[in-house]
Formats: structure tokens, C-alpha cells, sequence
């Protein structure tokens, strides 16, 4: 049974449009050229910070953080920034009796505004630099192994990106749901590794309630 559910941060939970919208402004980029630099380089399966440094060659994020810290541009964003189902869907599952999770690639400065946002719904948040390794380093997915001291069959991962989410996470055995929304999501959509490994696809957070309580009953207790 599926007893856990981990969800990945960026284009899951968070539009991180705004937050793009602001890198493409501090490196002087003009918005619509921005987005379609953008979109090529997820298209291409490159780093998307490469679009970054067409307009800024030297384009370090670290750095760069720092420099907009240093001027009072901090990294924050707030329940506006939610996706419109994300906070209902963890409230259902919740509900549920399901142990709730959230970690994905951020900041600790993002750990601490993702667990002020979701105080009371989950039982967990991690993130790249709290837990000191990024996805799609299975090392990441040990952890919250290790940390919900559950089977990984019993941990359903929730990600928008197979390279980063489906992939690793499925390698070491735990369930994964793959969201079809955000740049990387619309885009590996027609990957044929996104029938063959996800355990199941969802168009928005909505659909867990029913696709997990589906899951469980046709996996009724603990069989592994």
C-alpha cells in the first residue's frame, strides 16, 4: 500500500512563473525572449540556466543569489504562488491518514517558507541544501527513505520531471506519479518513459485522492 506521499516543490506544488520572470529581469532579459530561450533548453534536455547566461555568460546561481540578497531582492513566494490545487489535495490526503512530504531541489530559505505555508499538513520537508544533495542523486531519495522509515514501495514520489523525479525514484523502488504541468511536464509528456515508468500519470494534484485510494485497494495491506 501506498502510505506516503513526497512531493516535489517547482511546477508540483509552486508555479514558479513569477520567480523565472524575476531571474529573466535581474540578468536584463527582455520577458517573451526570456521564455523562448527558456523553453528551448528544456525542449533540448539542457540546463535551463543556460538561458540565463545568453544574457549573462558568467551567470553563476549561488552568486548571483547572493547579489540579489545583498540588494534586497530576497527569495520568497507565497500562497499566491501555490497552485490552486496543491493546498486541498494535501488537506484531503492528510485526511486520509497518509504521511505527507515535501522536498525537491531549493534553498533553505525555501525550506523554511514551505514549512511556514504548510504548518500542519505535513509531516516532513526537505530540500537539496538541507539534506546536502540535489536530484537526481539517488542519495536524495535514500534520505526520505531513510527518514519515513518506510518501504520505498510504500512512498509515493509526486514530480513533474523524469530526469529528476521519475527516473531516480523509480530506481530504487519507490511509487511516482508524474504531473503533466510546467514547462518540463508538457514537454516529457510524449516521452515514452512516461507511460513505461511512473506508476501513475495525473493531469492535476486533484486526482491523487482517488488514484491512490484505488491503488491501496487493489494492494490491500502490506504485502511486501
Amino acid at each position: 500500500m501506498i502510505r506516503a506521499v513526497v512531493f516535489d516543490v517547482g511546477e508540483c506544488l509552486l508555479d514558479e512563473s513569477r520567480e523565472w520572470d524575476g531571474w529573466a529581469a535581474w540578468v536584463g532579459a527582455p520577458r517573451h525572449t526570456f521564455s523562448a530561450q527558456f523553453g528551448a533548453m528544456i525542449a533540448q534536455g539542457r540546463d535551463p540556466m543556460e538561458a540565463l547566461r545568453l544574457f549573462r555568460p558568467e551567470f553563476d546561481l549561488a552568486v548571483e543569489r547572493e547579489k540579489r540578497e545583498a540588494v534586497g531582492e530576497h527569495e520568497w513566494f507565497g500562497e499566491n504562488d501555490l497552485y490552486a490545487d496543491a493546498r486541498l489535495t494535501l488537506k484531503l490526503l492528510r485526511a486520509s491518514g497518509l504521511t505527507l512530504g515535501i522536498a525537491g531541489n531549493q534553498t533553505k530559505r525555501a525550506t523554511d517558507i514551505l514549512r511556514r505555508l504548510f504548518a500542519g499538513y505535513v509531516d516532513l520537508v526537505g530540500s537539496a541544501e538541507t539534506m546536502g544533495v540535489a536530484k537526481p542523486d539517488p542519495r536524495f531519495f535514500e534520505i526520505l527513505i531513510h527518514s519515513l522509515r518506510m518501504d520505498p514501495r510504500e512512498i509515493l514520489y509526486v514530480g513533474d520531471r523524469l530526469d529528476e523525479d521519475i527516473r531516480p525514484a523509480t530506481a530504487l523502488g519507490l511509487r511516482t506519479a508524474l504531473i503533466r504541468r510546467g514547462p518540463w511536464g508538457l514537454i516529457h509528456q510524449h516521452h515514452p518513459d512516461a507511460d513505461a515508468l511512473p506508476t501513475m500519470r495525473i493531469d492535476g494534484l486533484r486526482e491523487l485522492t482517488d488514484r491512490v485510494a484505488k491503488h491501496n485497494e487493489n494492494h490491500p495491506g502490506n504485502s511486501y
